[in-house]
């Protein structure tokens, strides 16, 4: 440990405990052991012509704000209106019916947007509007939003999954495959939960719609319905590549919204602009920052020692796969979901490469753990995004969604010891691994 080194890491440390945005004090402490780093490959010269060297062959990157736009669009009232609509007329007359809505709804708008946060702050609030209405407990309405909306990356697209292709080499298309059945599980899982709650708390049934109106409604959602068919259509049949399913995708979801809906006009589709340039702007801003930083952990070698940290301990991939995932659930806990992906992971990668751990498994399975993080208290987002929806007290939603983080730990041990969960999807569209 050189003096740079220790100020490097002391100066993030103060920044976290201060509360300082994630990005900023990944750029305070970088500039920091620039300054004061004897190394030969610690020169700001060097790393802005790795990071632009890097970026520059990283296409898979153009597709996040892709994504982003596509999550934007889709989050207008009349599409989302559109996926509850038929979420409730799926779900029928059940028992807590409008907690199985709330599941389901997440379930089809996941293979629309790919956020977490898209679903929480534009679907949720709808869901938690409704619940309320029909004598839903508060607390229970806002955490079984903020539990569904885990599911949002997990089913493809997802944004945090380009980040992990990014930095690990996976296959994207088999990563964005291999997340459907965790992402089907997480649903069932939430859904039986819901279930029993109903039951206990005799919360209302829902409505079963006569056959023609469920018809008329089905096909009213089909061009919403159909962007996850362009998406993956696209990508698995080779006429697009993931970055260009991202335009694709993006370019579907404008139309549907403008022509089948007409739920934008020009000021709609500038306010959408502007709120992805934005977007996308703070996730680069965080990718140059945790460039720097994890150019820094490189040159120091310090994913080695970890690497070799950890063996020491054990050499038992079953065993790591657990220490790994007590880790991230930790961390989750307390760091932004990015910053995670960004600075985190790479220090790992190694450590799953020596241990022979599939790269399409094993991201799948972080993903999923750092979803579950964004629920998880004392610093979740989205128990902020469905607080600050429903203005119910943070201490009501922790108390219900507990439970809920029990079971998505399940689901996610599961998916940790059973690869094929994960797997046998790739293996079948004929993806090596």
């Amino acid at each position: 440990m050189n003096i740079a080194l220790i100020v490097f890491f002391l100066t993030f440390v103060v920044v976290f405990v201060l509360r300082m945005p994630i990005g900023i004090g990944m750029m305070v402490s970088s500039v920091f052991y620039f300054a004061l780093s004897t190394n030969p490959a610690a020169t700001v010269d060097m790393v802005a012509t790795q990071f632009l060297s890097n970026m520059n062959s990283s296409f898979i990157l153009i597709a996040v704000p892709l994504f982003v736009f596509m999550a934007e669009i889709m989050n207008s009232g009349k599409v989302t209106s559109m996926i509850f609509s038929f979420a409730n007329a799926l779900v029928g007359k059940k028992k807590g019916a409008l907690g199985h809505v709330n599941v389901v709804a997440s379930i089809i708008f996941s293979g629309m947007t790919g956020s977490a946060l898209a679903d929480a702050s534009g679907l949720g609030s709808m869901e938690i509007k409704a619940m309320k209405e029909h004598g839903y407990d508060d607390g229970y309405t806002c955490a079984i939003t903020a539990a569904s909306a885990t599911i949002g990356p997990i089913i493809p697209p997802s944004i945090p999954m380009i980040f992990y292709a990014m930095l690990s080499g996976a296959s994207i298309g088999a990563l964005f495959l291999g997340g459907i059945l965790p992402g089907l599980l997480i649903g069932v899982a939430l859904m039986i939960y819901t279930a029993v709650i109903a039951r206990k708390r005799n919360y209302p049934e829902g409505e079963s719609l006569p056959f023609k109106q469920f018809a008329l409604l089905t096909l009213k959602s089909i061009p919403a319905l159909f962007s996850v068919v362009v998406l993956l259509g696209g990508i698995y049949s080779g006429i697009v590549t993931p970055t260009e399913a991202g335009a694709l995708a993006a370019s579907y979801a404008l139309i549907v919204s403008v022509v089948f809906y007409r739920a934008f006009g020009w000021k709609d589709i500038w306010n959408v602009l502007v709120s992805t340039v934005k977007t996308t702007g703070t996730l680069s801003l965080l990718v140059g920052c945790a460039y720097a930083f994890s150019y820094i952990v490189t040159i120091e070698k310090i994913p080695n020692a970890v690497a070799s940290l950890l063996l020491g301990m054990t050499s038992n991939k079953y065993i790591m796969l657990l220490l790994i995932n007590v880790l991230f659930l930790i961390l989750g806990m307390f760091i932004d979901t990015m910053a995670i992906t960004l600075v985190f992971i790479p220090i790992v990668l190694p450590l799953i490469n020596s241990l022979g751990i599939n790269l399409v498994h094993f991201g799948v399975v972080i993903v999923l753990n750092m979803m579950i993080g964004l629920s998880t208290p004392p610093y979740g987002m989205l128990l902020f995004v469905v607080s600050g929806i429903s203005g119910t007290p943070l201490k009501k939603i922790i108390k219900e969604i507990l439970p809920m983080l029990g079971v998505l730990i399940i689901v996610l041990f599961l998916i940790t010891y059973i690869p094929d969960i994960v797997l046998i999807i790739p293996k079948l569209a004929g993806f090596k691994g």
